[in-house]
């Protein structure tokens, strides 16, 4: 029986993430949003593109929440995106109310699913869908870590004129402002970053993949960033319903490790059929530690904050 992916949120990041799976043929897509024709108009227009990419998967346009039941994966990109001079921490309060309606509309039909959360604030979104869903943290996961690594790898690969496939980068925390690229485990095919660059050249670096998405935002001026993002979902979803069990940045619940309980944050670990089924932790130096736990402190801060309201 072939796996069942819902994607909830038939945006540019929504569509091209149920595109991605589809044409990869690894399961079976239904797309939801609430815009009457929208999901229906661009599930359709996959499906007949399916004979073309020589796979036999469907992809099923929705209104209605009912039609994910028996999902293996849920995917969460619904929610306001970014815009000029906004930050991720803006979106909060109306992609909460987003989260909180999706989740708790999905759980119950589909009670054996993995969650992905992508919607930003994303840390703080995962943490909402994890309590809505009552579902055990392992399950429930925040993309962007993936995200940080590959636009670190990116802007990297540009510095020193190499492919991207050959950098291997780590980045930690949370996923915004405060996020951790750690250089001491950033490589060019097994060789340190520290290396093949001056320091102050890896700091602009660092900074660059920190505004990332907002470089995208002013680029784009009506919109953010969509296909390194669903790229990214993708991998998640590849390793979890093959169980390839990829080492995967993501934000997981930590349960102690980093020194952190009861948060989620961006760390490495290990992805595959359970959901997240070991956090890899790494020695951190003072330094990096510090980093580590302000971004944590920053999540935390959102969190009471909303808790308060």
């Amino acid at each position: 029986m072939k796996s069942k992916v819902s994607v909830i949120g038939a945006g540019h990041v929504g569509a091209t993430t149920a595109q991605l799976i589809l044409q990869a043929g690894i399961a079976d897509v239904v797309l939801y949003d609430i815009a009457a024709g929208v999901p229906q108009g661009k599930a359709l227009d996959m499906t007949e593109a399916a004979p073309l990419w020589n796979v036999s998967s469907l992809c099923t346009g929705t209104n209605n929440l009912a039609d994910t039941a028996g999902s293996d994966v849920i995917v969460i990109t619904a929610g306001l995106p970014r815009k000029p001079g906004m930050s991720r921490d803006d979106l909060l309060q109306a992609n909460a109310k987003v989260i909180r309606e999706v989740t708790s509309g999905t759980a119950g039909l589909s009670p054996g699913a993995i969650y992905i959360v992508v919607t930003n604030p994303m840390d703080v979104m995962t943490q909402i869908a994890w309590k809505v869903s009552g579902l055990s943290p392992r399950k429930v996961i925040g993309m962007g870590g993936v995200l940080d690594s590959a636009r670190f790898r990116t802007f990297i690969a540009f510095a020193l004129g190499v492919s991207s496939e050959d950098v291997e980068a780590v980045v930690l925390g949370g996923h915004g402002d405060l996020m951790v690229p750690l250089r001491r485990f950033t490589t060019v095919k097994g060789v340190p970053i520290d290396e093949l660059l001056a320091p102050e050249r890896i700091d602009a670096l660092v900074q660059r993949t920190r505004n990332g998405g907002a470089e995208i935002v002013s680029l784009l001026k009506t919109g953010s960033a969509y296909y390194a993002p669903a790229a990214s979902v993708f991998q998640m979803v590849r390793s979890i319903l093959l169980d390839e069990k990829r080492v995967l940045p993501c934000a997981a619940h930590l349960e102690g490790e980093y020194g952190v309980t009861g948060l989620f944050l961006g760390v490495p670990a290990v992805l595959g059929k359970a959901g997240v089924e070991k956090v890899v932790e790494l020695r951190l130096t003072e330094e990096e530690s510090k980093a580590f736990n302000q971004s944590a402190s920053s999540v935390r801060r959102l969190l009471e904050g909303m808790a308060q309201q």
